[in-house]
């Protein structure tokens, strides 16, 4: 089992820069990938970004490229998005989510543990 707790969303401008963390505690953190999702209301959840067990590969959706960036620190299991550029279509509850493959899922169903989810709220 591994358990997620995300933290860092919030109230922001439009053009400001935001630092999403996502701590993790359970069993094998390092050994899979971890990836951030987000949804707002009546939409499905969308994916943002993965990152391999290692860190040493990521993926990240195009609408996301050259803003959005993850990271991870296994020694203490810990998953980060930082975020620049905000724009008010990326308003969303972002999700962190683990999976126990070493490749990097972009779907909701290839991942297995979900946290609650933090807001983030971009004002234009």
């Amino acid at each position: 089992q591994v358990q997620l707790v995300e933290s860092g969303g919030g109230l922001v401008q439009a053009g400001d820069s935001l630092s999403l963390s996502c701590a993790a505690s359970g069993d094998t953190f390092s050994n899979g990938a971890m990836g951030w999702f987000r949804q707002t209301p009546g939409k499905e959840r969308e994916f943002v970004a993965a990152i391999t067990g290692s860190g040493r590969s990521t993926h990240y959706a195009r609408s996301v490229k050259g803003r959005f960036f993850i990271s991870r620190d296994n020694g203490t299991n810990t998953v980060y998005l930082q975020i620049y550029g905000l724009k008010p279509e990326d308003t969303a509850v972002y999700y962190c989510a683990a999976a126990r493959v070493g490749w990097l899922p972009i779907v909701p169903h290839e991942y297995n543990y979900w946290g609650q989810g933090t807001q983030v709220t971009v004002s234009s």
